[in-house]
């Protein structure tokens, strides 16, 4: 796997090694042992996967100490703009994001560490999306901060017409109006 550092430490984009002949394709699609030496050492605890039409963006999520997760994202039909916004107080990077499109044609996936918010827009007819965690989802820590929050500046790629947003994401807080449960200075790992 190829690790792509991105402008905001911690956030990656890996790409596999793909190979191909004449049945098809074959890569990869996770190794502890290279994501510990590449990228850091983790344990995924749980896998989701969920399925959207285009227009659909979900997000920005996070869950809340002492429950918050790290994320290893990837689309494995269709298309999506993923992102994550860094919303860890005091940070040099805060309020600003990383977006990457990812796709069945690309198999490129995304980490988000902890600290993150992530949201992500779906660009084809349909999309399948699967993430590993890095710890259990708990409803109870649940957080959100505005997908269409202007300040963030991010281009979803979606028209505001053909958009489609649950109530609870359209309920999430501005980023300047959110006091961020995550601090620069903590190891949000212990």
């Amino acid at each position: 796997m190829e690790i792509i550092k991105t402008e905001i430490g911690g956030v990656v984009i890996i790409e596999p090694r793909i190979f191909c002949d004449e049945r098809g394709y074959f890569f990869e699609s996770f190794s502890q042992l290279e994501f510990d030496e590449k990228v850091m050492p983790i344990n995924f605890v749980q896998d989701n996967e969920s399925m959207s039409s285009y227009g659909v963006m979900r997000g920005l999520h996070f869950q809340k100490m002492p429950y918050t997760q790290s994320k290893l994202v990837r689309c494995v039909k269709g298309a999506v703009l993923d992102v994550a916004v860094d919303i860890r107080k005091g940070s040099p990077t805060y309020g600003q994001h990383v977006a990457v499109e990812l796709s069945e044609d690309n198999h490129r996936q995304f980490f988000i560490p902890r600290g993150f918010a992530h949201g992500f827009s779906v660009l084809t007819e349909i999309a399948i999306f699967q993430y590993k965690c890095d710890n259990f989802y708990a409803p109870q820590a649940d957080g959100g901060i505005q997908l269409i929050d202007g300040s963030l500046g991010i281009d979803w790629r979606i028209p505001t017409s053909k958009t489609i947003l649950s109530e609870k994401d359209l309920r999430h807080p501005l980023l300047a109006e959110y006091d961020s449960p995550f601090d620069y200075n903590t190891n949000l790992y212990e």
